[in-house]
């Protein structure tokens, strides 16, 4: 008699390279968080308002790559797309690097000067208002290519994720490879802020962009559909594509035919796309606010700076990685309470949306210590990474494969867009509150502007869940048609 054939488990090998590319990603983007207020600010006389410009720049570009990057995945299909996108986005990080001897040969005419010595050149001609526009400009180039290539990352994931994984267990996996999110965030002012001060802040973006390319290289062998990967057997096959596909849907008008695929137009003729995107608009931009902004938080409000930094960053994302189980919770109202992914799914969100109100104690017990605020920061963006993760299931649920990456990169738009405003905002917040000594609730200046924003990011959850789920009250899948 045959010993029983196990179950093989390729599509989390799949879940693993989902994750290092997202954390590869995310420590790409914490580069010039980190060493922007020690290192680069002050040697090209940036201030909150020139960062604030950059970040928001970016996230501008990230939302319009976003909406080309889902469509351009869904054309070249997983494994070219995610080749693409992440060979692009390693290259703009490496350009970050050679900004100083741009801004140095613009300004001097010396083009082949080396990182040390840009930085002699641009301290003889002193801050000016040249050298922080021209830097700023240099900056926000190498950001477009940057976000360019990250634009393709979470449609290629979620895409990956949806060809491995049935319905059921979309959401914690996506949470697993979000987590690479997290954990990038958690290592990167160990690893960045220690690497910028040993050798220069050059060469931190040109090491962590590095990794890009030989997790590419790793890809190459990894991705095969499916269908056709010798490394998946027949149980395994049977468990990824055990939901049934869905045959009817009442949006779709009589007489059409179901069996082609969404064009891009298509998908903007459903709630289902506007109520992912707008609940990417409403929070996005707040995940990416504590990114972009906690470093220079905690230098201006508490004094900490440069490798001081280290450990409340990373006591922070640690608190962020469990979220990883706020892929769990959906499964168990899925599997346990009878509900479907989608009804789980909301449920979960509902649940996550309140913890980020927390935000609104974070500056008041700064007044108490800094570890209050690091603490109830890393809650509510754990509260988020539990959010995305069950967001961007929601896509899997109510479309087809084939349209899951195009509608990603929608949403994604629409938090770039989300993130622009919040970036650009907080920029021109804190030098107007600085330089005006503004009160707000008790607290003057740059502490004033924070509290502001702390307190936007704490109601955005509540607000993008009652939207979502006036849009899209109930489960509607979408099926594909002409």
């Amino acid at each position: 008699m045959k010993p029983q054939e196990k179950m093989t488990n390729y599509r989390w090998i799949i879940c693993t390279m989902l994750f290092f590319a997202t954390t590869i990603n995310y420590l790409d983007r914490q580069v010039l968080s980190l060493t922007w207020p020690k290192f680069i600010g002050p040697e090209f006389g940036w201030t909150n308002d020139d960062y604030g410009n950059i970040t928001a720049v970016f996230s501008l570009l990230y939302a319009i790559s976003m909406l080309f990057a889902g469509r351009f995945v869904d054309w070249l299909d997983t494994k070219k797309g995610f080749l693409w996108a992440i060979g692009i986005w390693s290259v703009g990080a490496c350009l970050h690097a050679f900004c100083g001897i741009a801004t140095a040969g613009v300004i001097t005419g010396t083009w082949m000067a080396s990182f040390s010595g840009a930085k002699e050149l641009i301290q003889t001609v002193g801050s000016t208002g040249k050298v922080v526009s021209i830097s700023v400009l240099f900056f926000i180039i190498s950001r477009f290519v940057l976000a360019v290539g990250e634009a393709g990352n979470f449609p290629a994931a979620i895409k990956a994720t949806a060809e491995y994984f049935p319905k059921k267990d979309r959401a914690f996996s996506t949470s697993i490879f979000n987590s690479g999110a997290t954990i990038g965030a958690m290592i990167a002012p160990a690893c960045i802020l220690y690497v910028a001060q040993a050798f220069g802040w050059e060469a931190s973006f040109i090491i962590i962009g590095v990794l890009g390319f030989i997790w590419m290289g790793f890809w190459v062998f990894v991705y095969r559909k499916p269908d056709v990967n010798t490394r998946i057997n027949k149980l395994e096959l049977a468990y990824i594509h055990q939901d049934k596909e869905i045959d009817s849907y009442t949006d779709v008008p009589e007489g059409k035919d179901r069996d082609k695929k969404l064009s891009f137009i298509q998908c903007f003729q459903f709630k289902q796309t506007w109520a992912f995107a707008f609940g990417k608009f409403m929070t996005d931009g707040v995940w990416w606010f504590y990114l972009f902004w906690m470093p220079k938080y905690l230098q201006t409000v508490f004094g900490l700076e440069g490798t001081k930094q280290v450990l409340p960053l990373t006591v922070l994302y640690t608190i962020v990685m469990i979220s990883i189980y706020g892929g769990w919770l959906p499964s168990y109202f899925i599997e346990k309470k009878g509900m479907n992914p989608y009804s789980g799914r909301m449920r979960a969100m509902l649940i996550f949306a309140f913890f980020p109100l927390l935000a609104l104690f974070a500056q008041p017990l700064g007044n108490y210590t800094y570890w209050l605020p690091v603490i109830i920061i890393g809650i509510a963006a754990a509260a988020h990474q539990a959010w995305s993760a069950n967001i961007f299931s929601t896509v899997g649920d109510m479309f087809p494969k084939t349209a899951i990456a195009t509608v990603t990169g929608i949403g994604g738009m629409a938090g770039g867009i989300g993130s622009y405003i919040i970036q650009k905002g907080a920029g021109k917040l804190f030098d107007f509150a600085g330089k005006n000594d503004m009160s707000f609730l008790g607290f003057t200046g740059e502490p004033a502007g924070y509290f502001i924003v702390f307190i936007l990011c704490a109601v955005a959850y509540l607000i993008g869940w009652a939207v979502m789920k006036t849009l899209v009250p109930v489960y509607k899948p979408v099926v594909a048609y002409h």
